[in-house]
């Protein structure tokens, strides 16, 4: 029998409790990610020498944080953590990596995905002004760089991140000038019973909430038509109340906005897993059985990269992937471990259905949408020429209009501007979201340099030729 080699990319909150399942069992899993050290964006460690106190970055979860982290310092020496290794590519049998400027390919036998998840973008006129950053790349400016995104702060857009974000700059004693919501009060109440099933999670989304107020933190909900003022740098941001016509604006110098998470599913697309479509994600997401395992054999998926449910379900699934891995290895798995882990994953699945109702996502954004307003920053594509081509090209599929137009045809492969490009086309053809398609996955995912396959070429490596067939989607060079 040949070898066994698992590969897991991501260590975050899947891949760690993936990694130490796998090890337990007496396997010794390649664990690649991206990141200089192990937790994922949610648990995000700060550098050597960091001012913060890990209660303060983390606050109510900091325990966990500290958990998880230890956890991936005892798993070090048990298998092989490259950390800095981006994976841009990933076919049958092998990975591409880029890791220290060179091109590397990593082979497997057995593959969990945990590649986790990114903001959900809206774009908003003024989006693009020095100043606007995501929610997730606000929290990543203060809990790895030590530092805020601006001295009066705005946060807005919808979703539980949007209030957890702007609590911990506030306690870390940046002026926040406001949280602006889309989601409506009335959502929140109408969400409360199903919310009152996760009694903690509730208690610190309240907490935070009452905590803003009570520190003078203006909290809008039912906010439309946001918009972002000044030239060389943010100076204002202004909106609507949903129903109203009065412009409301607002003095600050920094914006972190997101619509909750998208899930990270190139790399399962570049696998040829099947998708299907979550009306709960608004999104296709690749298909996965009760454990994890994808249509793909020896593809194992966990986390928000399979579908948004947060970081102790990230946790669960991935731990349930590695008892699929082990599975399908013969191994034998702890029923009533794997009986508990699928009893409280249905339980989050339920909560996880409350907490889209208390913050729904705005479908009215793209009616709203103007004209001139850039949906896509890579190739400073605007709404107009994206409705101008919809209806001149008769299009009705996201990778037809890509074609067309060239929206998610750069740097970022539609993962900031796709969502909102495949809005905008269901809106202008009158269909419904799932039936426009979504964006098929090219290789590479994110961009590496042509100097990296010189250097590999360079070091006397055969990795260019690996390299050049996963480029090019096919297993020849």
């Amino acid at each position: 029998m040949s070898a066994v080699l698992p590969v897991i990319i991501g260590a975050g909150p899947a891949g760690l409790r993936a990694a130490s399942a796998l090890v337990e069992a007496g396997l010794r899993p390649v664990l690649l990610d991206e990141s200089p050290a192990a937790g994922g964006q949610i648990y995000r460690q700060p550098p050597a020498g960091f001012g913060r106190s890990r209660k303060t970055l983390y606050g109510f979860e900091h325990k966990k944080a500290q958990a998880l982290h230890a956890l991936g310092a005892r798993l070090e020496q048990r298998l092989d953590y490259r950390s800095g290794a981006l994976v841009w590519s990933a076919q049958d049998g092998t990975v591409s990596t880029l890791s220290d400027g060179r091109v590397q390919t990593v082979p497997y036998t057995h593959l969990i995905v945990a590649t986790g998840a990114t903001d959900r973008v809206l774009p908003f006129p003024g989006w693009l002004t020095p100043g606007v950053y995501t929610l997730g790349g606000s929290q990543v400016a203060l809990k790895y760089q030590g530092c805020s995104i601006g001295k009066t702060v705005v946060f807005a857009g919808t979703g539980p991140l949007l209030y957890l974000v702007a609590y911990q700059y506030a306690k870390a004693g940046v002026r926040v000038a406001a949280v602006l919501d889309t989601a409506q009060a009335a959502n929140g109440r109408a969400a409360l019973p199903g919310l009152l099933r996760a009694p903690a999670l509730l208690t610190k989304g309240l907490y935070y909430m009452g905590w803003l107020k009570a520190h003078g933190v203006p909290i809008n909900s039912g906010v439309r038509q946001l918009g972002v003022l000044g030239n060389d740098k943010v100076e204002k941001i202004t909106w609507k109340q949903q129903g109203a016509d009065v412009l409301h604006e607002l003095a600050c110098d920094a914006v972190g906005f997101g619509y909750a998470l998208r899930s990270e599913t190139q790399l399962a697309d570049l696998l040829g897993c099947r998708f299907n479509f979550s009306e709960s994600d608004r999104a296709w997401l690749p298909e996965r059985d009760a454990f994890g395992r994808a249509s793909k054999t020896g593809v194992y998926l966990a986390g928000d990269g399979a579908g948004i449910g947060g970081a102790d379900a990230a946790e669960l699934s991935g731990e349930l992937a590695a008892y699929a891995l082990l599975q399908d290895l013969g191994n034998d798995i702890p029923a009533a471990r794997v009986q508990q882990l699928s009893r409280q994953r249905a339980a989050m699945t339920k909560v996880r259905r409350a907490l889209d109702h208390a913050f729904p996502f705005p479908e009215d954004w793209a009616a709203q949408a103007e004209d001139d307003m850039v949906i896509c920053r890579c190739e400073e594509i605007r709404v107009g020429q994206l409705r101008e081509a919809i209806r001149f090209y008769g299009v009705s599929e996201i990778n037809r209009l890509k074609a067309v137009c060239r929206v998610g045809m750069g740097r970022c492969q539609g993962r900031v501007c796709g969502a909102a490009a495949i809005e905008l086309l269901a809106h202008e053809t009158g269909m419904d979201v799932a039936q426009v398609g979504r964006l098929r996955a090219q290789a590479p995912i994110k961009p590496v340099p042509v100097s990296a396959f010189a250097i590999t070429h360079m070091a006397g490596s055969d990795t260019p030729r690996q390299a050049t067939a996963a480029l090019r989607g096919d297993g020849n060079v």
